[in-house]
């Protein structure tokens, strides 16, 4: 199965300690920090990611909320067979961190997960790795 990681672009780094930590628990994962290549046609490759993808993490922090791409990211993963059952929204610093005016009210009605520590080594993966394969 493969994961798509919706991040903003400002929260890269933390989008590649978790591909990483989840890629170690046996999980392909797509991101667009490792993924992509200088001269890539952004769009393109990030269309046939989201279709070949089966499950996508959302990390939502301050600055996911108010990306435009993030949200159409979320949107083609709820309109998606694919993706049934299968979107996981981490919130990252706490649900205080997050204005939830700006969270899709779908994504708000779904169980989230938390991470507590984005700046602490290695995050907390089991629980997103679980999530994902318990709805697999």
């Amino acid at each position: 199965m493969q994961v798509f990681i919706s991040h903003s672009d400002s929260d890269s780094l933390l989008a590649a300690r978790v591909s990483r930590a989840l890629q170690k628990t046996g999980l392909k994962v797509w991101n667009q920090g490792f993924d992509l290549l200088p001269g890539d046609n952004w769009a393109a490759e990030v269309g046939r990611a989201l279709e070949m993808s089966e499950a996508m993490v959302v990390l939502l922090t301050p600055n996911s909320v108010s990306s435009s791409h993030v949200r159409r990211e979320i949107e083609y993963a709820l309109g998606s067979k694919n993706y049934s059952n299968r979107l996981i929204p981490v919130v990252v610093g706490g649900r205080e961190q997050v204005p939830m005016g700006k969270v899709p009210w779908i994504v708000r009605q779904l169980p989230w997960i938390e991470l507590a520590d984005p700046e602490s080594g290695d995050p907390e993966i089991a629980p997103i790795a679980d999530a994902i394969r318990n709805r697999a």
